[in-house]
């Protein structure tokens, strides 16, 4: 809990510090807020994103708010309940590359999702449960050029306890 603590303030301080540092009128589009299925949310998540400059690429984050369906793994035995919604928490570094007045461009991000507990998403993991997953993120994403509908799809594996689990993710939202 002192982990995603201190990642939110560090994200916040981040998003703090951009805004003040831009007191002009910004170029549009450099926000989003979208939904995502897959992804570094697991399951579904709900996603702030910003650049931490004027322009709608380069250098920025997102912190999300998702949930994923998985099996609490019961004293270490093996022994799984029934199924059980965790809360997850995605945050991410992400860079977005593209040309100033194109409508293409592509992420690339990395970060980790806490889950609210410890959880076997993919029943992949045997007996290790795990609460923190690393994330990466490879997207092709179509940003209006002045705000508006946008959408993202691609790659995102999941890494948690020494595996590698390949994922997809692909989200719809609104740039502003």
């Amino acid at each position: 809990m002192r982990l995603l603590f201190t990642g939110v303030c560090v994200l916040l301080s981040f998003l703090s510090f951009a805004q003040e540092s831009q007191s002009n009128a910004a170029e549009p589009g450099r926000h989003s807020f979208y939904a995502e299925l897959g992804g570094p949310g697991i399951l579904f998540s709900a996603n702030f994103d910003t650049r931490f400059k004027r322009s709608k690429t380069g250098l920025g984050a997102r912190i999300g708010l998702g949930f994923v369906s998985g099996y609490i793994v019961e004293n270490n035995s093996g022994y799984y309940d029934d199924p059980v919604s965790v809360v997850t928490f995605p945050v991410q570094l992400n860079y977005i590359f593209g040309k100033p007045n194109s409508v293409n461009a592509f992420e690339v991000g990395a970060g980790i999702t806490i889950a609210g507990r410890k959880v076997d998403v993919f029943d992949f993991y045997g007996e290790k449960s795990t609460s923190i997953f690393g994330t990466a993120s490879f997207m092709y994403r179509r940003l209006p050029k002045d705000g508006g509908f946008s959408w993202r799809a691609g790659f995102t594996p999941l890494i948690a306890n020494g595996y590698i689990q390949p994922m997809a993710g692909a989200s719809v939202g609104y740039n502003f």
